[in-house]
């Protein structure tokens, strides 16, 4: 096998490179080194289409939201999660109030953070994640 050869940069959709997580989605789809092999780009638009189920866009908003890649959705990947979503919006204060709830209301098992479960079962009651989690090209 040849030398792997990146298909995509992210400054070729505009889409992508308007989404405040597209550093995130380019890691999730790509290999170590950033680099997205046609295969890779194929399962990244596969599971970003409208078509997916959403099953599979939780698996991946997931990982894209596990900032610190522990497979837990904690409080500081909350805050980063927000941070990057509203800017400088929130007060400290505001930050933690708004993680704080999304703990609260979606940590079935109570151990303060949001396993891959508990982020699924928080999506069902989310109607408008799985018409906004998605990428149009």
């Amino acid at each position: 096998m040849g030398n792997k050869q990146s298909i995509f940069t992210e400054e070729q959709l505009d889409e992508y490179q308007e989404n405040p997580f597209h550093q995130e989605i380019l890691k999730v789809f790509s290999d170590e080194q950033g680099v997205m092999t046609f295969n890779e780009f194929l399962n990244m638009f596969s599971a970003l289409s409208d078509m997916a189920p959403n099953s599979l866009k939780a698996y991946y908003a997931f990982k894209i939201y596990d900032f610190n890649h522990d497979n837990f959705i904690c409080q500081s990947d909350l805050e980063v999660m927000l941070n990057k979503l509203m800017g400088k919006e929130l007060s400290d204060e505001e930050l933690q109030l708004v993680c704080n709830k999304v703990v609260e209301e979606g940590d079935l098992d109570g151990d303060g953070k949001l396993s891959l479960a508990d982020f699924e079962y928080m999506i069902t009651r989310a109607p408008d994640f799985v018409s906004t989690f998605h990428i149009r090209i």
